[in-house]
């Protein structure tokens, strides 16, 4: 069991707090809209996505979509000819509404639509689609919207500013396919754990580190405008998201204010007393809203994040139920309850698979990522951060000899701090270098051939050829980026 921290127990001294005790679930609602408030614009800056700058992600669900469409849509053909012949009347065949639920960049709306678009070659399917880019962050809706490899899609997409956990706005049954890409594990998210006969809950409270006070001269102000969640106001002060420590207590949870109760409560039974354990609530009540909004014979939704479906990482109390990366929470997925909560609102087809596997089978090939290559490294430098970028710098040259993106990205590489200054040359030299369509991010898809072909460059850099290879047919890591499927309610069963 993680233990509350007190002032007293820190190392870092706590004289401002900045706000109240609160269950962790509403903090992190808060610092989202503060951290989107302040850093949407340059999201990619602080991390990625898988969806971010690669294409391989959407190029796998426009394949799959287009294959399931299509399929579809040939029984329905041989519907209209038995109606025809029944002197009944057939249907037409309708809009396809694509919903993707947290649209970041567009990167993955745009690439979604030219694999669409060229797969679609007698035009049957593309001219149908509408696509629906949904964020609740008004700024990264427009950015989204005005990205240039987007535009040329005009008339196929929209926007909507709302909430994926309430989408009031949209009709139920007016969906056919929905993407939610590395969102729910930034939706709201309780950390609950059983002691005896109550089920307890980890709230926090805000506090600024002592060596940052004295760089806010207004403090009230300050206090104002974060307790408003006010970005154009946090603008006016010094950044310290990363400089906020955060105190814990545990508080008995109300039973009748917790969504899912005696799911939840069950759950719990099977995790040892005092373990932490993510209740991701946000991501349930999203799920409730895709089964509403999918049509009787939609293709389905798809979630893609990171998380857990071993019972024994969950059982760990080790375990890492979230990180802050730029002052945002991101929390484990915790698929094995999300997977029953599937159940519980009446989904179809449930499928929990690793992501890579999802990539692969409707690429037709295997994949791993960049990181994946990176990791697999048997000595990786120990002599700084500096070394490993030179080491990463230089695998993306060897694998950008056999890769060739159908998109021209500069990859967001900064510089180390502690570079010493004879080697920062060759550094930057080396990055000017690589080719304007190879390896868009470190967050990257890269196939097998591609990986095969680079190979004899890999083994000069010191990879070891069996253990590179040995990464496509690794199973789970415990914690890892899963595809989470379903088909809505009413759906006949389908596989894919």
């Amino acid at each position: 069991m993680n233990v509350p921290v007190s002032a007293s127990s820190t190392e870092e001294a706590l004289p401002q707090i900045m706000g109240d005790f609160s269950p962790v679930d509403v903090w992190q609602s808060h610092m989202n809209r503060v951290f989107y408030g302040l850093r949407s614009h340059s999201l990619r800056e602080l991390y990625q996505t898988f969806a971010a700058a690669d294409y391989r992600l959407a190029y796998a669900l426009a394949t799959d979509y287009y294959q399931q469409v299509c399929k579809r849509d040939h029984a329905h053909d041989q519907a209209k000819e038995s109606a025809h012949a029944t002197g009944s009347k057939a249907e037409s065949a309708p809009i396809l509404t694509v919903h993707e639920w947290g649209c970041g960049n567009g990167n993955m709306a745009a690439c979604f639509l030219d694999c669409l678009k060229a797969l679609d070659v007698d035009g049957l399917v593309y001219p149908r689609i509408q696509y629906v880019l949904v964020d609740s962050t008004a700024s990264v809706v427009a950015d989204a919207q005005a990205n240039p490899d987007l535009v040329k899609h005009v008339g196929r997409y929209s926007v909507l500013h709302a909430d994926v956990t309430d989408l009031q706005a949209c009709p139920d049954g007016s969906v056919d396919r929905i993407f939610c890409n590395e969102l729910w594990s930034e939706l709201p998210t309780k950390l609950l754990i059983r002691k005896g006969g109550d089920i307890l809950e980890e709230h926090l409270r805000p506090n600024l580190k002592e060596s940052r006070l004295t760089d806010i001269a207004d403090w009230s102000g300050f206090i104002q405008a974060f307790d408003q969640a006010d970005g154009e106001a946090l603008k006016g002060f010094p950044s310290v998201l990363d400089d906020i420590v955060w105190e814990r207590e545990y508080h008995k949870v109300d039973g009748k204010t917790l969504s899912f109760r005696k799911m939840i409560t069950e759950f719990l039974r099977g995790i040892d007393e005092e373990v932490l354990t993510p209740i991701n609530v946000g991501a349930a009540q999203s799920m409730k809203e895709a089964n509403r909004l999918l049509a009787p014979h939609a293709i389905g939704f798809s979630g893609f994040d990171a998380g857990t479906f071993d019972h024994d990482v969950l059982n760990d109390p080790e375990k890492p139920c979230y990180g802050l990366h730029g002052g945002q929470f991101s929390f484990m997925l915790n698929f094995v309850l999300l997977e029953t909560t599937a159940a519980h609102i009446g989904a179809r087809d449930v499928v929990v698979e690793l992501q890579k596997e999802f990539v692969g089978r409707s690429l037709g090939t295997n994949v791993m990522s960049l990181m994946d290559v990176l990791a697999s490294h048997p000595n990786l430098p120990k002599d700084g951060q500096w070394e490993i970028d030179r080491l990463i710098l230089k695998t993306l040259e060897v694998i950008n000899r056999s890769y060739e993106s159908p998109y021209p990205r500069s990859i967001d590489f900064p510089v180390s701090a502690d570079m010493p200054s004879d080697h920062r040359s060759e550094f930057e030299s080396l990055l000017k270098s690589l080719k304007s369509h190879g390896v868009p991010d470190t967050i990257a898809y890269l196939t097998e051939e591609e990986v095969t072909q680079a190979m004899p460059g890999l083994e000069e850099l010191g990879y070891d050829r069996e253990g590179i290879m040995a990464v496509f047919r690794v199973p789970s890591q415990g914690v890892d980026y899963y595809h989470f499927s379903f088909a809505p309610q009413n759906s006949p069963s389908h596989s894919g």
